[in-house]
């Protein structure tokens, strides 16, 4: 119950600080701007942006895995245990990891042009936006419902109920769904390739 507690608060905290970065981007535009565009930070922000890319992708994926793998057990105590874990991981590890890839991919962008005039860059900054829409739509509400589910099978005697096990697969379309933005994202940032920028789409 404690660390249910500590968890939430800091996932809070978290979603604090976004909103905060999101208020300051909009209401000192300039400033913002030019805090990211610092040279000095290039470097650095290009080391970070890739290592929290990949340490994102990689818990994201590998918590999917975890999760079928144990599923698949059709244990109750394993399956309590790896959501537990997985959803610990989510708030306190991929949380500021999407924080730091955010703020590390805007220097990044900043300095190399307009972000919505440069094709590779432009889509993926908008696949970044839908895998973070399906998460926010479809993910967590499902969690506040697996979490209800979870409380019931941690009493003796329970079993797995079949809308459980329902919610729990969902969860997988959900992450699969969520990941595949982000693997695209992985290829352009990669490869750069000269495509339409989202700018010139409705020209």
């Amino acid at each position: 119950m404690k660390k249910d507690v500590r968890t939430r608060t800091v996932l809070i905290a978290f979603l604090v600080v976004m909103a905060g970065m999101i208020l300051f981007a909009v209401f000192f535009q300039d400033t913002f701007i030019s805090l990211l565009k610092n040279p000095a930070l290039l470097r650095h922000a290009r080391f970070l942006h890739i290592a929290a890319t990949a340490l994102f992708f990689s818990n994201t994926v590998m918590g999917m895995i975890w999760e079928r793998r144990s599923l698949a057990s059709g244990s109750k105590e394993i399956i309590l245990h790896t959501y537990n874990t997985v959803t610990f991981l989510d708030a306190l590890f991929s949380s500021p990891l999407i924080i730091l890839s955010l703020i590390s991919g805007l220097s990044l962008s900043f300095n190399i042009g307009e972000l919505w005039q440069i094709g590779w860059l432009s889509v993926s900054f908008l696949l970044f936006l839908l895998s973070g829409m399906i998460w926010i739509l479809s993910d967590i509400p499902t969690q506040y419902k697996v979490k209800r589910l979870m409380l019931d099978l941690g009493q003796e005697g329970k079993n797995i109920s079949p809308e459980l096990i329902r919610l729990l697969n969902f969860r997988l379309r959900i992450g699969i769904a969520g990941v595949l933005p982000l693997l695209i994202i992985f290829v352009l940032m990669v490869y750069k390739p000269e495509i339409k920028a989202v700018a010139d789409w409705f020209r």
